[in-house]
Order: C-alpha cells, then structure tokens, then sequence
C-alpha cells in the first residue's frame, strides 16, 4: 500500500511541476497598434526619464511602449526584454503600424525599442538628456543598430 501511495504522490508532483499549456496568444489588431502608434506619437517632446512612463514624469523607451498600449487598451510589461517575448518576429518589410522595433545599442542586444509609425518612422525615447522623438528606420545610425522588427501578442 505504501508504495502504491509513493507512486500516486511521485506522478502528482510529477504533473504539478510540468508548465502548463497555453494558446496560442492571437497577433494585437492592426487597429489596436494603430491607436498606441497615435499615442506614443502625441508624447513627442516629452522628456527622456529612466524609469518613466507618464507624460507627466516622461519615458524611457520601453515606458513609452507601455504608455502607448495602455492608452490603447493593452497591458504591457515595462522592460524592453519582457515585451520581446510578449511579441511575434516578422520581416522589416512586413512592418505595420504598431509593431515594436528593437535596437542593440552600447553592445548590448535589443536594448532599445520603439513603436513603427509607418512609412519607414518610429517614435521612441533615445536616452537621457534627450526628448521622445520619431526617427528615420533607414538613417545611417538606427539601421546600423536595428535588431529585430516584432508584432505584439495578447
């Protein structure tokens, strides 16, 4: 009896440790990225802030993501890595408004990020001592440094 009883116990743990199933997350629509694009555009000027995600304190860059898609109604981590993995890759031609952008910036890989505008634009916040700005994908610098062009997943 008592093995028995280890044996049950072993294949529950067993079970309760495996991670668990998960859908497929569906892509954010295009109108979803089009109305956190607007969003994040109308921060234009505002301050750069570590740490930042209001237009109040200002941004820093994955703050500015955030507060784009929350203003759309999406809930985004604040962390540039942790909204690479809330994300999809695609192809640089297959952009559309909305999806992130990410750069590898003082030799550090997808450090950066920033919200495609559209027609080859994306609005971000650079760095301190500097405001949310929208720049050029194919500038000499920012296509030096792209890393990867992500859709959000929800």
């Amino acid at each position: 009896m008592s093995r028995l009883f280890a044996t049950v116990v072993l294949i529950a743990l067993v079970s309760c440790a495996s991670a668990p199933s998960r859908a497929p997350s569906a892509e954010v629509s295009p109108a979803v990225g089009d109305r956190a694009a607007a969003s994040a555009a109308k921060m234009v000027g505002k301050a750069y802030h570590f740490g930042g995600a209001s237009a109040s304190t200002g941004f820093d860059c994955s703050g500015l993501v955030q507060f784009g898609y929350r203003q759309a109604g999406v809930a985004l981590p604040h962390n540039t890595e942790a909204q690479r993995r809330s994300s999809q890759p695609l192809r640089l031609s297959s952009l559309r408004r909305g999806d992130l952008v990410f750069f590898d910036q003082e030799g550090k890989k997808n450090s950066h990020v920033g919200i495609y505008l559209g027609d080859g634009r994306f609005v971000h916040a650079p760095s301190s001592g500097k405001y949310v700005r929208t720049d050029r994908l194919d500038s000499p610098y920012w296509k030096k440094h792209i890393s990867e062009a992500r859709r959000l997943s929800v």
